[in-house]
């Protein structure tokens, strides 16, 4: 049995993950930037609010809104600036009627807003997008925050185009996670079908899969479910109570979906959780905790996966209505204290009110920020916060749709009549229904060439997906035995196919491990939906522990993967006792990491070089298709 951590040794495990959070974060931003310019994300979004970058004068917005409503010059301009920001916001843009480009007030009255307001809903309705009024300042009404001193007219408009396709559905992936018993599928069942639980389980039964989920109440798989949101951004629901809607009824009728990816709380099934987290690629992470509980068990190791992974995490505390209120003082002062250490560093914002949530929301780019919702799915207390935040919620990540296509596979079917189907994300290019693809690698590190017969996304079936999308394929002449999770499907290119790798080198952090780690130590090794057993034939020191930040190569022990530079990887013995980020494919035993091979080095590659020797092969799998 491993020996308990010393507070110590947890202490530099906690600020170690705060530091390799950033450092892992500008490695994948280099890797997708081009070398020679640091991007930053936010301070991008500054500089373009302040106008920096454009010496030439612009026409002041409120010239633009209050023109004259014969004034087809103005009204266009206004056209394109709308447009522009629903490009940039991928189709959905918050606008602040009432303030300039650089945050100057524009000074107006009721009668000066009423006609902004009308001219920016003709401006959207050209381009076909629709408005949504979420907050006003100083004119009066239920929708109506603070008033500011100054007394100026101001509001925040939600604009968002009408999808002409199924393909132009804004998606965002939200993974839920929490420990067992938080009250993770209830609140999804809750939110989905509109009806509030009974307190016993009624709402959480539609998204289980599996019989003995249903008698333990207790989810063991990655259950899937979407939610969505209309151009006048109110949730697609049924007209009959009780009903809920088929995802094909959802998706034809929004403008925005939700996905959200159900895991599992229990211990026993943390590697399902593990895999669920990475190979569904999500851009916001749902931890939800029980307010008679506390964050307790697997919700720290589910926090801090989220944390590795650098997705941005908001909080939902359940149960509050049967929970004393001494005991949920006690759960959020927990709650901002872990929140707020070296190893997190999130500020923490209770959302109470309207006016938090929708400023919160349109701030959520920052991933410092962490909403807080305190919620019951009994009483339905503070849903409707949860819901307008889901509304408003920026697309979040980046993604390339010029970039080779790269699709990951993170599950299998076969489906009468149509055969062998893939699930998984798009991880960047573009495909159609009919192209010419690679799917690997098999046992031996093979491709295989096959042809994508049809296209699906959220079950109704669309020409092409996109870098960023969630997608199923039907495949032709490929049987489902010789497809498995943490394959690829990559575009067929006229120099073959791809290469792929047994060993590879990643700079790693030891999170937590009770002794020190060398070389032929075996953990179970997690990068997107790939997972496997892997060995450690090279450090770059004799020996690492807790808190130690080292360049490490690894080797599968099964089969070689796909893998590409600065993807994350995150390993387990149990529990997470490390995580990285992969810096160069392939190892070469004549040039060890540490240098010159002396003492304790002097074995270090042995088993490598051995296992090569043996294999009869290098280190790179050349394969033919």
């Amino acid at each position: 049995m491993a020996s308990k951590q010393a507070p110590h040794e947890r202490r530099k495990g906690e600020a170690a993950l705060g530091d390799f959070a950033e450092y892992a974060a500008q490695s994948q931003s280099a890797t997708t930037n081009a070398p020679e310019v640091e991007h930053h994300a936010e301070l991008d979004d500054i500089l373009d609010s302040l106008n920096l970058s454009e010496p030439g004068p612009r026409i002041r917005l409120r010239d633009l809104l209050l023109s004259a409503a014969d004034d087809d010059a103005s009204l266009q301009k206004l056209v394109d600036i709308v447009g522009e920001r629903l490009d940039e916001g991928h189709g959905e843009s918050v606008f602040d009627i009432g303030f300039e480009n650089h945050g100057e007030s524009m000074k107006l009255t009721k009668e000066d807003w009423e006609v902004a307001y009308k001219r920016l809903s003709q401006a959207a309705a050209k381009i076909d997008a629709d408005c949504q009024l979420l907050l006003t300042k100083n004119l009066g009404g239920d929708l109506d925050g603070t008033p500011t001193r100054d007394g100026d007219v101001s509001g925040k408009v939600m604009i968002r185009r009408r999808p002409s396709a199924a393909e132009e559905v804004i998606e965002t992936r939200i993974a839920v996670v929490g420990n067992v018993d938080a009250g993770k599928s209830s609140m999804l069942g809750v939110l989905v079908k509109g009806d509030l639980d009974d307190g016993r389980g009624r709402a959480r039964v539609n998204l289980f899969r599996h019989k003995h989920e249903i008698e333990t109440g207790r989810t063991s798989s990655v259950g899937m479910e979407i939610m969505g949101f209309d151009s006048h951004g109110q949730t697609v629901l049924s007209d009959t109570p009780g009903r809920k809607l088929s995802w094909e009824e959802i998706g034809k009728r929004s403008a925005k979906v939700i996905t959200f990816t159900d895991l599992a709380g229990h211990e026993r099934y943390l590697r399902t959780t593990v895999f669920g987290l990475l190979s569904s690629s999500p851009n916001y992470c749902l931890l939800m905790v029980a307010a008679n509980n506390g964050l307790i068990g697997m919700s720290k190791e589910h926090l801090g996966i989220a944390l590795a992974l650098n997705v941005p995490i908001m909080v939902v505390i359940t149960k509050i209505d049967i929970c004393p209120p001494n005991i949920l003082e006690q759960t959020i002062t927990q709650i901002t204290r872990i929140l707020k250490s070296p190893g997190a560093r999130k500020i923490p914002i209770f959302i109470k009110s309207r006016e938090e949530c929708i400023n919160t929301a349109t701030q959520f780019v920052s991933q410092r920020i962490c909403p807080i919702f305190q919620v019951s799915n009994v009483t339905g207390e503070n849903l409707d916060l949860v819901r307008s935040f889901l509304n408003i919620l920026p697309h979040h990540g980046r993604y390339d749709a010029d970039a080779p296509f790269e699709f990951h596979v993170n599950d299998t079917f076969s489906v009468p009549h149509v055969g062998t189907v893939v699930s998984g994300i798009v991880k960047s290019g573009v495909i159609h229904a009919g192209d010419e693809v690679h799917l690997g690698p098999d046992g031996l590190g093979k491709f295989t060439t096959t042809a994508i017969r049809s296209i699906e996304r959220k079950r109704i079936g669309v020409p092409a997906a996109s870098a960023g999308q969630s997608a199923s394929f039907a495949l032709k002449r490929v049987k489902r035995k010789d497809v498995r999770k943490g394959m690829v499907v990559l575009s067929k290119t006229e120099s073959g196919p791809p290469k792929v790798y047994r060993e590879f080198i990643a700079e790693v952090l030891i999170l937590s491990h009770a002794t020190t780690i060398k070389t032929k130590y075996q953990a179970m090794l997690h990068v997107g939906p790939v997972s496997q057993t892997c060995a450690i034939i090279d450090v770059d020191r004799p020996f690492i522990r807790t808190g130690d930040r080292a360049t490490v190569a690894f080797r599968f022990v099964q089969r070689p993967e796909y893998l590409v530079p600065g993807d994350r990887l995150l390993f387990r013995e149990g529990r997470t006792k490390g995580l990285g980020i992969v810096k160069s494919l392939g190892y070469d035993p004549e040039r060890p990491l540490g240098g010159v091979n002396v003492g304790e080095g002097g074995d270090k590659v042995a088993a490598g070089v051995e296992d090569a020797k043996n294999e009869g092969a290098g280190n790179e799998v050349k394969v033919g298709a």
